[in-house]
């Protein structure tokens, strides 16, 4: 009897499935850079689109013709810098040694802050690092009822620090826009908590094959086999089993930036959005697709790990402003 090829169903690459913690995603890697600016932004994802480019990728097979490609509308409202902090690098990790407030935040998240921080001399202690405290306040630019902003963390690039903490004390209390912190044509990261779906069963989970009409007399067939072995006489947890799916970080690379612009008329379908309305301040408009659903705060970086050929302003043409009322 030949044996069958059956190779596992479902990667085991993010397990164990939960939900996250937090709605404001956490980046744990940035990239070196050696000027003294901040090294990411964030925004709000309104929706889908499409555009019209000149595809410039080299050996494409339509390199040089124009092409329709599907675009993410991100609306990024300018982003306050709160106060500055100072990390060394210790055996234990990062310590905070220096703490700078430039003033209280705005909304009702000021009541969980506590006073600001002046700083006690103008000596750095040995830091390593410099960072910002950062949040967005969406309510004045788009339709999202948010009671208090998000709040962050954002690095500072540089190869000097004191170069970096002067950039940090400049910005200290200022508003920040994308267009400071990207380019059109840049490659960057996107990172996001997807979209929620519950609890789910074994075969939209983790693509398991539903049994075949002979083996569930009666029953429903969209469940696993067995749940293992005699030994050992445990449930395995690599066992496909039914449990929460999606609202979990996750990390889109190498995301091109099509176009930075400041009026959102431009890019806003007839009707708005689907879920999220009409984009009325700064956004960012990306190639491809994105983790979450509408309204979901999207964090972004420079690219980690870009292509080889270097980046080049898009050439649109158009851009699709037709009404998206009736696409689900």
């Amino acid at each position: 009897m030949t044996k069958r090829h059956r190779p596992r169903r479902g990667s085991l690459a993010y397990s164990p499935r939960k939900r996250a913690q937090r709605e404001v995603p956490r980046i744990r890697s940035w990239p070196e850079q050696s000027e003294p600016r901040i090294l990411g932004f964030a925004g709000y994802k309104a929706g889908m689109t499409h555009v019209v480019l000149v595809d410039d990728y080299p050996n494409s097979p339509t390199e040089g013709l124009e092409i329709s490609a599907p675009a993410t509308v991100i609306e990024t409202p300018a982003m306050k810098v709160a106060a500055l902090r100072a990390y060394r690098e210790t055996p234990y990790g990062k310590r905070v040694v220096r703490e700078t407030w430039g003033s209280k935040i705005e909304g009702s998240a000021a009541k969980r802050e506590s006073a600001p921080k002046e700083a006690v001399s103008s000596e750095l202690d040995g830091a390593d690092e410099i960072r910002v405290l950062v949040y967005s306040s969406p309510e004045p630019v788009s339709g999202i009822p948010k009671k208090q902003p998000e709040l962050m963390e954002m690095p500072v690039g540089g190869d000097d620090v004191r170069a970096a903490y002067s950039y940090a004390v400049d910005t200290l209390g200022t508003e920040i826009d994308a267009a400071q912190v990207f380019k059109e044509g840049m490659l960057i990261d996107v990172t996001a908590v997807t979209k929620g779906k519950g609890v789910q069963g074994p075969v939209k989970r983790w693509g398991v094959m539903i049994q075949d009409r002979k083996a569930f007399r009666g029953g429903k067939g969209r469940h696993i086999g067995n749940l293992g072995p005699w030994n050992p006489s445990r449930v395995r947890w690599t066992v496909p089993q039914l449990g929460q799916m999606g609202y979990q970080q996750r990390t889109e690379y190498n995301k091109r930036i099509l176009k930075i612009g400041t009026d959102g008329g431009a890019v806003t379908p007839e009707g708005g959005f689907v879920r999220y309305g009409v984009v009325r301040g700064a956004y960012v408009l990306l190639h491809g697709s994105i983790p979450g659903p509408a309204k979901r705060l999207i964090r972004m970086r420079p690219a980690l790990r870009p292509h080889k050929t270097p980046p080049t302003v898009p050439d649109l043409s158009y851009v699709s402003v037709k009404s998206r009322q009736g696409v689900r």
